[in-house]
């Protein structure tokens, strides 16, 4: 094999790399040597910034199949026949720690997906949950403050989790479904996947359908205990990245089945809670599930670096037939996903080959800007409209308009006849288990035991209180115990 010959960033060879370039034997460094200097300033500038949110991660490639006909609710090409194939890239990741910690841990998982599709990426972004804890972006901020280290301890604080908790009886839900018995997969492979929010499907003939999608994980839901949890991340403070990496490596190819329910648009007025809320899931009885299709993942990355801390995802990343929605949460992240990159990897971050729409062509008039690569032939022009034959626009919208009325202004989301807070979260806890709901209790007094103001404590129960009777009566029993012990 031919040895490689080492250089510097600009292509020069490297005569030695075990020694710096001194004034005589046993001399102080020179200013000249243009190798140490180039590895000492590229070592200092190898980290960008952590994501706020969602920092520690595990990516792979893989790609969706349709197995079913869907076409009567979305003209979107990459769904528009059966056996089609779209390659993806996926990012799994835990939400609320730093890019150093562990992987085992009671949090909600991110599930990131990227669509190449001929048209274009389309991103989907969301959670292993179908529920948040907020429903309007402008709390979102002050969550994550809350749930994050404490400015002044620098580690994560009960008495904050739960204060915010108690200012915010529509996280009730969601916070069941942490402290519940899925509150920490035994695996990225072991959990399903939703896109939680609820986003607009629109057909060929131009009607429009409100979807929501679930991926049901096909080797099984799985999960730890607290117990198994603590021991897990003090043995391998990685874990799920080494079972997604290993699992692939053997060509233990992870799949999931993606449904989604269908409701149409002219339904979603008259529904009897806001479907457009993200702390609330639509009954499978009211709008059953309905097969798409399967994922699955098939490759590895070759760089963490470069393919998964380097990967973008957008919420606002759509095709033709597929848009948005009137969700406000959702309508947040249209904005600060994409905003979050630009900062973090610049704005020409979308021509990272992670992140470079594989099939569809761009063509803009996107110029410059750091690290710009695709700049157009020296006869292009860089606006619009002109007269040298550039890109146009297609006059086709991608998804069906939105009605709107009203005042411009701050505003509560319409009330529905079921708009609370609580009854899905009683809905969730009667449908458990005995042993689920004493789980669920101990890992709520558990934290909530922890918080040093009364009234505080006493704003959480009653929410649980508010959710179910017997849930507040035993979450309550229980702290009790735990806070005279």
């Amino acid at each position: 094999m031919t040895q490689r010959v080492l250089t510097t960033e600009s292509g020069a060879p490297v005569a030695d790399n075990q020694n710096s370039a001194t004034a005589g034997a046993g001399g102080p460094i020179l200013l000249q040597d243009q190798h140490l200097l180039e590895k000492l300033a590229r070592f200092n500038r190898e980290r960008i910034p952590e994501r706020v949110v969602h920092a520690r991660g595990s990516g792979a490639y893989g790609y969706f199949e349709v197995t079913d006909d869907i076409t009567a609710f979305t003209r979107a090409d990459f769904l528009s026949e059966v056996g089609k194939r779209t390659g993806t890239f996926i990012r799994f990741s835990t939400v609320a720690d730093s890019l150093g910690g562990a992987d085992a841990v009671r949090d909600p998982r991110g599930f990131a997906l990227k669509f190449y599709t001929d048209e274009g990426n389309y991103d989907l972004v969301g959670n292993n949950t179908p529920v948040f804890f907020i429903k309007d972006p402008i709390k979102f901020p002050d969550f994550i403050h809350s749930q994050k280290r404490d400015p002044f301890t620098g580690r994560q604080e009960p008495d904050n989790v739960w204060d915010f908790w108690a200012h915010a009886p529509e996280a009730t839900h969601q916070v069941t479904w942490l402290m519940g018995d899925r509150g920490i997969p035994a695996s990225y492979r072991h959990m399903n996947g939703y896109g939680s929010h609820t986003y607009q499907w629109t057909n060929a003939e131009g009607e429009a359908f409100f979807v929501k999608y679930h991926f049901k994980t096909n080797q099984g839901v799985r999960s730890l205990s607290s117990e198994q949890a603590a021991e897990l991340a003090g043995k391998d403070g990685s874990s799920h990245q080494t079972d997604l990496l290993q699992a692939i490596e053997r060509g233990v190819n992870p799949s999931w089945t993606l449904h989604v329910q269908v409701m149409p648009a002219a339904e979603a007025a008259d529904y009897r809670f806001n479907p457009f809320d993200l702390t609330k899931v639509w009954p499978h009885a009211d709008y059953p599930l309905q097969r798409v299709g399967r994922l699955v993942l098939d490759r590895n990355p070759d760089n963490v670096f470069a393919e998964v801390e380097q990967a973008a995802f957008s919420p606002n990343n759509f095709v033709p037939g597929i848009g948005p929605s009137p969700d406000k949460m959702l309508q947040g992240r249209l904005f600060a996903y994409a905003d979050a990159h630009r900062y973090r990897l610049g704005v020409n971050h979308t021509q990272l080959p992670v992140n470079a729409p594989r099939t569809a062509v761009v063509d803009n008039y996107g110029r410059d800007g750091l690290h710009a690569t695709r700049n157009g032939a020296r006869h292009d022009k860089n606006y619009e409209p002109n007269s040298y034959a550039g890109p146009a626009q297609t006059d086709a919208a991608l998804s069906a308009p939105l009605a709107i009325h009203g005042r411009t202004g701050t505003h509560a989301a319409p009330a529905h006849t079921r708009d609370d807070d609580f009854f899905q979260a009683g809905e969730l806890y009667r449908l458990m288990s005995e042993d689920e709901k004493g789980r669920l209790v101990a890992n709520i007094a558990g934290g909530l035991s922890q918080v040093t103001r009364d009234d505080v404590i006493e704003k959480n129960l009653a929410h649980f209180h508010a959710a179910d009777a017997d849930y507040g009566k035993r979450v309550e029993e229980a702290v009790r115990t735990l806070r005279e012990d």
